[in-house]
């Protein structure tokens, strides 16, 4: 009977090259969490300083939460350097890819432009001031305070150019909106549009440390009834917003969860508008709007006109001449019979250019090099401006009385 030779099969065979490699016979272990441990220790990290795989409570890291909430504006995640992501910071760019980071964060209005000084109508003041203070002491005062303050009035009396005025003495750096926001192709945009910058009127407290409020322009031309005029989805939407607003100013969504740490500071809302009799009037009843007309008298356009023409060298009886000549005129008439006695000035500057057929290529050419001849503006004088109230009036009439749209609608009623 043949012998059974047995050979250990752990021996290799004289024709392979074969290695002994101990860590192949290791015995694995079934602990799958030691397994996960070691695998998290292993696991890189996006930086030291990322805190993007940190998790709360219900298991959900940092990038869910910021994706998850609509008020985000930490638009600078993972743009800076030295956060996350360094390969894409480089230095082409600077040290933020987004090269619109400063104009995105820049919604609130500054007022280098009024250069200057200006007169402040003392009951404009007191009115405006007393409703921005009233708002933000509301928590000591044991009262029921509006939190919109609608200025009305006649065309061209400076409602808005006086407001802004005096935000820049108080130091408050407002968000500004005008009536073409208040309507979209989108349906219910403008009631979230006035939602978000109601909450960046409220960042601008917390994290700039100034005093800020949301002003709507001309509202009347964006929410009043005027004849025939359709009420849209987003009229009700923005007319639903501004109320929820004035009745709970404290908790604003814009459509993200609610959170109870998610409290917006209480801001101030200031509406300006010809007519507010055209607007939805539980909106404007006087628990949620406090109003206030403005009509400045005499002694207010006097001095308003004065600190107008102060510069010039007008003086304060000069002034009583030119607004006597022009009696029952806005404000603004005065401004723009100061700014039309730069036309002739304008002419001769133009001819010193090359003319007005070669003004384009002239003009940036020369602005180019520097070599733009010096404009020497007008001396203003009370003939001259005078003279430039009269062409204003003559246009007025012309408008009133021509009305050419008779003429070409013959059906249209007087």
């Amino acid at each position: 009977m043949a012998k059974l030779l047995f050979l250990p099969l752990c021996l290799p065979t004289p024709n392979l090259s074969f290695k002994f490699k101990p860590q192949q016979f290791c015995v694995r272990c079934c602990d799958r969490d030691n397994e996960d441990t070691n695998n998290n220790k292993n696991k890189k990290r996006l930086s030291k300083q990322s805190s993007w795989e940190t998790k709360d409570s219900e298991g959900k890291d940092y990038l869910y939460r910021l994706g998850k909430e609509a008020d985000n504006m930490n638009i600078a995640v993972g743009q800076r350097a030295g956060i996350i992501d360094d390969l894409f910071v480089g230095d082409f760019l600077g040290k933020d890819s987004d090269i619109v980071f400063d104009y995105r964060q820049k919604v609130t209005r500054s007022f280098e432009y009024l250069q200057g000084d200006y007169y402040i109508a003392p009951l404009f003041m007191d009115k405006v001031a007393c409703h921005i203070v009233k708002n933000y002491i509301t928590h000591i005062l044991k009262a029921k305070v509006p939190l919109i303050l609608g200025i009305w009035g006649g065309k061209g009396q400076g409602k808005t150019f006086q407001t802004e005025l005096i935000f820049r003495a108080m130091g408050v750096e407002p968000v500004i909106m005008s009536a073409g926001e208040l309507e979209s192709e989108n349906a219910g945009e403008p009631g979230r549009l006035i939602r978000e910058r109601y909450r960046t009127a409220s960042q601008v407290v917390q994290n700039q440390g100034k005093m800020s409020c949301l002003m709507i322009n001309d509202i009347d031309a964006g929410l009043g009834r005027f004849g025939n005029t359709q009420m849209t989805v987003n009229n009700q939407i923005v007319v639903g917003t501004l109320m929820n607003l004035c009745d709970n100013p404290k908790r604003v969504s814009v459509g993200q969860d609610w959170r109870e740490s998610d409290v917006t500071n209480r801001i101030p809302i200031i509406v300006t508008g010809n007519d507010l009799s055209t607007i939805y009037a539980p909106l404007i009843r006087d628990g949620r709007m406090d109003k206030f007309y403005w009509q400045p008298n005499r002694e207010d356009i006097l001095n308003i006109v004065q600190r107008m023409y102060e510069k010039d060298g007008i003086s304060r009886d000069e002034v009583e001449k030119i607004v006597n000549t022009f009696p029952n005129q806005a404000l603004d008439f005065y401004g723009a019979l100061r700014s039309r006695t730069y036309d002739k000035s304008i002419l001769k500057w133009i001819d010193d250019i090359g003319g007005a057929e070669n003004f384009a290529s002239n003009f940036l050419k020369r602005r180019k090099d520097k070599n733009l001849p010096v404009f020497i503006p007008p001396e203003q004088t009370t003939e001259a401006l005078l003279e430039s109230g009269y062409s204003l009036l003559k246009e007025q009439e012309l408008i009133m009385e021509t009305k050419l749209s008779k003429e070409y609608m013959k059906n249209i009623e007087d």
